[in-house]
């Protein structure tokens, strides 16, 4: 943080920022970013239960594979039940913001923290999930590792149906709108990692998850 400081520092030097005029400067970017005009955008549905459907019709076309639960209390089951359908270890690395959920009586051994590369599987949330595109969007922060998506074979997300919104365009409107600055790392998740640079053969798992299953949580 020190170098990252230092280089931030130089950066508000060199445009003669400082405590006097930053939130001027500020309120002038904010005013820009409200008054733009967005480009052309493919129609999308207004219905959060059509706008859910093309969330989960657009996540299986990136190769993920979807559940859906009634609320946040039965995602444990519904993640034991994906792993044991598939024989994958039921030992986890999750968020620590999702650590309160009964993992144990789902049969599942979780630890809340960063991943590492022995982590088989990570369980995550997510800021919120993009309809147009099957994107998950995830913001780090200390109950949020990047970490836990990108390390483990497995990623399951849960996503709650509130928070999918339209377009890319909405995401970043919605980050503005709550988080006030943005976090260390903003991550994109469209399916497994995949890679074409091998005689243009899709390959999935090729520097992250091979997996990614979503549960989607249609109540709080």
């Amino acid at each position: 943080m020190n170098s990252r400081e230092d280089i931030l520092g130089r950066v508000r030097a060199a445009l003669g920022r400082d405590a006097v005029n930053t939130v001027a400067v500020r309120q002038d970017i904010d005013a820009v970013l409200a008054a733009r005009v967005q480009g052309p955008r493919p129609a999308m549905p207004t219905d959060l239960a059509a706008l859910t459907a093309r969330f989960a019709e657009k996540s299986a076309v990136q190769s993920s594979t979807i559940d859906r639960v009634a609320n946040l209390a039965d995602a444990p089951a519904a993640v034991a039940r994906y792993l044991k359908g598939l024989d994958l270890s039921l030992a986890a690395v999750i968020w620590p913001s999702l650590a309160a959920l009964d993992w144990r009586a789902a049969g599942l051994a979780v630890e809340a923290r960063g991943a590492v590369d022995s982590d088989m599987v990570g369980i995550t949330g997510c800021f919120c999930a993009i309809a147009e595109t099957g994107t998950l969007m995830a913001c780090s922060a200390p109950d949020h590792p990047a970490t836990v998506s990108l390390l483990p074979e497995t990623h399951i997300a849960l996503v709650p149906m509130s928070r999918i919104v339209p377009g890319m365009e909405d995401a970043w409107a919605l980050a503005r709108a709550e988080l006030g600055s943005l976090p260390r790392a903003v991550n994109f998740i469209s399916g497994p990692s995949r890679t074409g640079d091998i005689e243009q053969t899709i390959v999935l798992g090729a520097h992250g998850p091979y997996r990614v299953h979503l549960v989607i949580i249609e109540g709080e």
